[in-house]
């Protein structure tokens, strides 16, 4: 009992942290002179400061260093909670929105899928438009991550959460000896990605508050817009060219990139096998893509078919899902192609979800080993990636990932099916929002939007993103009767 106090108690923290992050819309209300607006964001602010402040206050005696399976506990918790209080900006300000399409929308920022249920996303209030993208933004990196930087100070140590939060199956690599330190370090360059993706995008042609909302979904990687028409509305390919170099920066572990700043040298990566293998596979796919739209007469110029192949499939293989066209109405291999892409681009790390590219080279040297056990059973062949030698552990846990990965797709896509909703559609949805990546094909295709689900096909979506972003076991693990054992 005391332990889930505890983890109350850090929830409650949290909250009084996340409350801050309405310090932005509210200062978005100011520049736009909005007043109404800005009394109903100051209102959410202080509610969920409010709300925050109580469980600390109530659970304060047992603050206290957390066990791994609190520190789970605790994960699922914040990411089930805070989509919950988020919404209060938006059942305020926008009329017949239902709660189940509001958490549907925030738990999609926060996991960063950015799938939306919206539309008039051009007409929308600025303050209401900042604070989605936002959410994207804090999704990206993780908001956990950021608390482990900022709860040590308060009492509570954050290394199992760290763990029980951070994408990938090299969770025990740390970039410093302290894991408050790593999580600084991570946001710090986080932070200066972003700044540089703002400057980048006010050059190439957008407005601050355009620039500002698509720098957070390019580096948090999630798919919100400011425009029902996503970046097919700028039709630019200044601003489509910035957006591409940086979703590739932020399907890249971060981890290399402050190795990179750190080092003042690209050689940390040289030296990404895994990050190497993303922008490699992604290159070889544009290319490859390019040449099936232009043969298959989708675009009749080369070039324009290089344009928009490159744009889509960059930003679904990295789960970003921004769009410029329908691809939808791309011959199926096509968006079949990029949704499949999605699952394994992203590195470990990132800000991208799906399996993540250092699983996808697990199973195929584990494949590779096999085939040598089959002709020389007696041989001892350990596995290298990068050079490095990966624990047999490490192998057995990413086989039990991809097997717990590809039952949920089966299952809820099932769920969805029993629902009366079509095979694409179903199908797409689930694996869009397990991967967070955001528009899936047929009626959530990137010309429409999940607003056309009922109730209960808009949850068994929510649960996928929710699964999706934290990567599976750590919200499943809640399920077995092990976890509740003393």
């Amino acid at each position: 009992m005391g332990r889930t106090l505890t983890v109350i108690h850090a929830l409650g923290l949290m909250l009084v942290v996340f409350s801050l992050s309405y310090v932005m819309p509210v200062i978005t209300t100011l520049i736009y002179a909005d007043t109404t607006m800005l009394l109903d964001f100051l209102l959410a602010m202080v509610w969920t400061a409010a709300l925050g402040g109580l469980m600390w206050m109530l659970t304060r005696r047992y603050k206290g260093e957390l066990s791994i399976r609190h520190g789970y506990l605790l994960v699922v918790a914040m990411w089930a909670t805070m989509p919950a209080v988020a919404t209060l900006p938006l059942l305020m300000v926008l009329p017949g929105l239902s709660f189940t399409d509001a958490y549907f929308e925030t738990m999609s920022g926060l996991t960063t899928t950015g799938a939306t249920v919206l539309t008039g996303l051009d007409y929308l209030p600025p303050a209401i438009n900042i604070w989605r993208h936002e959410l994207n933004w804090l999704g990206g990196m993780g908001i956990i991550v950021l608390a482990v930087a900022v709860l040590p100070l308060l009492g509570i140590g954050g290394r199992q959460l760290f763990k029980a939060e951070t994408p990938g199956p090299m969770k025990d690599a740390a970039l410093t000896p302290r894991i408050t330190e790593t999580a600084r370090n991570l946001w710090l360059v986080y932070l200066c990605i972003t700044l540089a993706c703002i400057a980048s995008l006010k050059l190439a042609g957008m407005n601050w508050l355009d620039a500002i909302c698509h720098a957070f979904a390019a580096t948090g990687l999630g798919a919100f817009s400011t425009h029902d028409a996503s970046i097919g509305y700028f039709n630019s390919p200044a601003i489509e060219a910035v957006l591409m170099v940086f979703m590739l920066l932020s399907a890249m572990n971060f981890s290399t990139h402050f190795m990179a700043w750190r080092a003042k040298s690209l050689k940390p990566y040289r030296l990404d096998v895994e990050g190497l293998s993303t922008v490699g596979l992604v290159l070889i796919s544009c290319a490859g893509m390019t040449f099936f739209l232009w043969w298959q007469g989708t675009y009749a110029s080369f070039w324009t078919a290089l344009r928009y192949a490159s744009f889509n499939l960059v930003s679904m293989a990295t789960d970003c899902g921004l769009s410029n066209a329908d691809f939808n109405r791309w011959p199926i291999f096509a968006p079949l192609w990029m949704l499949f892409l999605g699952g394994i681009v992203a590195s470990s790390g990132s800000t991208g979800g799906g399996i993540k590219m250092i699983r996808a080279l697990v199973l195929v040297k584990q494949a590779g080993r096999e085939f040598v056990k089959l002709l020389h059973p007696a041989a001892v062949n350990p596995m290298k990636i990068g050079g490095q030698v990966i624990p047999n552990r490490v192998v057995f846990s990413v086989l039990g990932f991809i097997s717990l990965y590809f039952m949920s797709v089966v299952i809820l896509t099932f769920a969805l099916l029993i629902s009366g909703l079509d095979f694409i559609s179903a199908f797409s949805a689930i694996i869009a929002c397990i991967n967070n990546v955001g528009p899936g094909l047929g009626v959530v295709g990137p010309a429409s939007n999940y607003g056309v689900l009922t109730d209960l096909q808009t949850w068994v979506c929510t649960f996928a993103m929710l699964i999706g972003r934290l990567e599976i076991f750590t919200v499943l693990i809640l399920f077995t009767p092990q976890f509740w054992r003393r």
